[in-house]
């Protein structure tokens, strides 16, 4: 039984449902019935149309239900106009289902949860054990998250960006359990790439692939972090490292830049440079400027500090810091930065200390701890 193929044929059968009339709450459950059934059929009888199958099977599931439900005389329509089996229609539904996992109702945690459900074909287990939640809580929000969008009508384009934003929060998550949701976050974004023609769409995979091959290379083997500095770039990915910067040079020849071929070309600069010695501060300063102008993110500006202070010195990055808000997230992290690199590491020390107990994940507190050790025992 090949999965990845199941996984693969779920937005095509989803969208063909709701294209049909099916409300998506109810054609989701279909869509998952059917999945079931294919697991128990196919291997002994596999199909020659698998997504022919798959859309048959599911509607039959949908029909079922509606049967059976209270809302029947509603959807007496849908019944009495069945489809015969057959060759399904080409029309890809993809998009539609992107745009709808996207909507501006959801927040994003249930965004990127009905994303993975839906388009990405994962189980409400496999998508719990990513999160670290139960799957009971994790179900209740997949549910939540369907009836919001239940009643969505597309009659507008949907923002690409929003779709981008909630693959991004997808790639962020890493991997955990028996799901790799940056690996998966790389398969979706190649498939909307495969969708949809938007330079923006090709800046965020060539983004995630250059941040992806430098995976290997992030941890120590006892689990600890390690900064790009001092990470071994023999471990790098350099096909992976070629692919991105090949898309990305695509994208940036169109001349319509946005915010992720510019973080993508940032992350090109740091993947072309050999030695940390070789890396071009200059040009990485210049793309962090554009960026700024994309986003005006205080956390880009904290970022272009410290490009900055590698540029031209540690005491230009911290004249930069310093116009900055000091509560922002790794702004005590970044100040400890400079100022060991400005040789003033007894504050340097402190401020490592506090980062660390600011630290939001287990690993970057450890290793900001270890930087406070290592200058308050030199």
């Amino acid at each position: 039984m090949d999965e990845t193929l199941l996984r693969s044929l779920i937005p095509g059968v989803l969208g063909i449902l709701v294209r049909r009339g099916a409300d998506f709450a109810a054609a989701e459950d279909a869509v998952q019935d059917a999945l079931v059934e294919a697991l128990r059929v196919w291997p002994a009888d596999p199909p020659r149309d698998p997504k022919g199958w798959l859309v048959t099977a599911a509607w039959r599931k949908f029909l079922d239900a509606s049967r059976a439900d209270a809302a029947r005389r509603r959807r007496e329509d849908l019944v009495d106009d069945q489809p015969a089996p057959g060759p399904v229609s080409g029309v890809d539904d993809t998009l539609r289902l992107y745009f709808l996992c996207a909507h501006p109702s959801l927040t994003p945690s249930s965004a990127v949860a009905l994303t993975l459900r839906a388009v990405g074909g994962l189980t409400t287990r496999q998508i719990a054990d990513a999160y670290l939640v139960p799957e009971a809580t994790m179900a209740q929000r997949i549910s939540r998250a369907k009836r919001t969008v239940g009643a969505v009508r597309f009659d507008q384009p949907g923002d690409v960006g929003t779709v981008l934003r909630v693959l991004y929060l997808v790639f962020n998550e890493g991997y955990s359990g028996d799901v790799d949701l940056a690996a998966e976050a790389i398969r979706l974004t190649r498939q909307l790439a495969a969708a949809v023609d938007h330079p923006e769409v090709a800046g965020l995979l060539a983004l995630m692939l250059l941040h992806h091959a430098r995976r290997d290379a992030r941890t120590g083997a006892d689990g600890s972090l390690v900064p790009l500095a001092e990470q071994d770039r023999g471990r790098w990915d350099t096909e992976m490292i070629g692919s991105g910067v090949a898309i990305l040079q695509a994208a940036l020849a169109r001349d319509r830049l946005g915010e992720f071929q510019a973080q993508a070309a940032i992350a090109a600069l740091h993947a072309d440079a050999r030695t940390v010695a070789e890396t071009d501060w200059v040009q990485i300063v210049e793309w962090y400027d554009e960026l700024a102008k994309l986003t005006d993110s205080p956390v880009v500006l904290l970022n272009r500090a410290v490009a900055v202070g590698e540029a031209d010195g540690a005491r230009a990055g911290l004249a930069e810091l310093g116009r900055l808000d000091a509560a922002l997230p790794r702004y005590a992290a970044v100040a400890a930065y400079l100022h060991e690199r400005d040789g003033d590491l007894d504050t340097a020390a402190r401020l490592y200390a506090e980062a660390a107990h600011k630290a939001t994940t287990i690993a970057e507190r450890d290793h900001l701890t270890r930087q406070a050790a290592r200058l308050n025992n030199r």
